[in-house]
């Protein structure tokens, strides 16, 4: 007995070790990991970090409850009335109430956690011994969809600062090519370092990750992306459409699109010969579902393979909402499935693993509509050459090594966002 308990304390110090260093927290005998996004994204800068207050915007400080006064609650209780589910509804909470067994038994999983928890209350800190930077109002900065649409959209240019290579590196100073302007608008800005670099655009700056790239631009200049040669592609595909939301529009967060224009987006063209995986973010509205099953992945030529959901929750490990909750519910999916080049020969790998079905991923929020990273979970699902080839469409931020592609790729990358390590 003593021995079974000493074997566990060194299996949870392991986990814990392994999410220090990758900020990925994976559940024993389970399929629930926990992920700071924080952590993850640091992996991908060398001179700076991803500040943990300027990701972690909401669910950490407690609101006190606003009580109602006697009159009011009279008046809110007679303009209740009785609501029949419609057929769609009808078949969203269905499909709600089959994975609401799975999301609470996940959300179980990190409440008897108490380690975990404890750590959780904490990732909004800044060390003291990080330099802070002056906050950026967002009203100073671009927006970087309208630019895009005006007629000197071509004339707009980003400057690179390459950083100095180390003294040991045996690079000569001289042979430093320490600064590039370019254009940033229907071109791909590209750093080929493993550094993060410093640049300057309209008077502001952002740092772009190690071994990244970006393609700014509307929907219409996306077919730029596709590779001469498929032996070029991408074989992780990673989409977060602007989908048309209720609550995007009243708040002005960001410009949505008409489901039918996503039919348009080139995933063949831009898939590896050897196949791509293709994660799609989707809402929980059940016409959303319908339209994916029925006409987009097919229009795509991507089969599906298997659902992942993010579970999202507050510092205390509590959910952000309640999880029967119609329009607002704590969790979003992620569908899963793989896209082959037409008339290729595509050769099975025995290494690839098989994508598990209903994967939870459990973090807290960052800012409205902002994703977690989960390429790293998706890494040993992808087929093709390693390293991956990847890809994010209508990104709002970059990762080490991807390719980021929107009308807003560098949104998150403004150096508001980051520390001096």
């Amino acid at each position: 007995m003593i021995i079974e308990t000493e074997l566990t304390l060194m299996e949870d110090s392991s986990r814990l070790s392994e999410y220090w260093e990758t900020g990925i927290y994976r559940f024993e005998n389970s399929k629930v990991v926990f992920m700071d996004p924080v952590r993850v994204l640091n992996r991908s800068y060398t001179r700076f970090r991803v500040s943990p207050s300027g990701y972690y915007t909401r669910f950490f400080d407690s609101k006190p409850e606003t009580k109602l006064s006697s009159t009011s609650k009279k008046r809110k209780r007679k303009q209740e009335k009785p609501y029949s589910l419609n057929e769609r509804e009808r078949a969203a909470d269905q499909r709600h109430q089959q994975v609401k067994p799975m999301l609470l038994k996940a959300l179980e999983c990190l409440a008897v956690d108490t380690d975990l928890l404890a750590t959780m209350r904490d990732l909004r800190t800044d060390f003291c011994s990080l330099k802070e930077l002056l906050p950026v109002s967002d009203n100073d900065e671009p927006c970087f969809v309208d630019l895009g649409r005006v007629w000197q959209a071509p004339l707009y240019e980003i400057t690179l600062n390459f950083p100095y290579p180390r003294k040991d590196s045996g690079s000569s100073l001289d042979q430093c090519r320490d600064q590039r302007i370019i254009p940033v608008f229907n071109n791909l800005v590209v750093n080929e370092t493993c550094e993060d670099v410093e640049a300057e655009l309209l008077n502001m700056k952002y740092l772009l990750p190690r071994q990244s790239c970006f393609y700014m631009s509307d929907l219409g200049q996306i077919r730029n992306l596709i590779p001469a040669e498929s032996d070029y592609g991408f074989n992780l595909i990673v989409i977060d459409p602007p989908w048309e939301n209720a609550s995007a529009s009243q708040k002005l967060l960001y410009p949505t699109l008409p489901n039918r224009y996503f039919l348009s987006l080139p995933i063949k063209q831009l898939t590896h010969t050897n196949g791509a995986l293709v994660g799609l973010w989707v809402t929980n509205r059940e016409k959303l579902r319908i339209f994916v099953e029925k006409e987009l992945f097919p229009a795509w030529g991507v089969n599906y393979a298997a659902s992942f959901y993010w579970l999202k929750v507050k510092a205390d490990g509590s959910l952000v909402s309640d999880i029967d909750l119609f329009h607002h519910k704590p969790y979003e999916c992620l569908l899963l499935g793989y896209c082959h080049q037409e008339g290729t020969n595509v050769r099975p790998n025995s290494s690839l693993r098989t994508v598990e079905q209903d994967k939870v991923i459990i973090s807290i929020p960052g800012d409205y509509s902002r994703k977690p990273p989960i390429g790293e979970l998706l890494l040993e699902h992808v087929p093709g050459p390693k390293p991956a080839r990847c890809l994010e469409l209508f990104a709002r931020e970059m990762m080490g090594g991807w390719t980021s592609w929107g009308n807003e790729p560098v949104h998150f990358q403004n150096l508001r966002y980051f520390k001096e390590r």
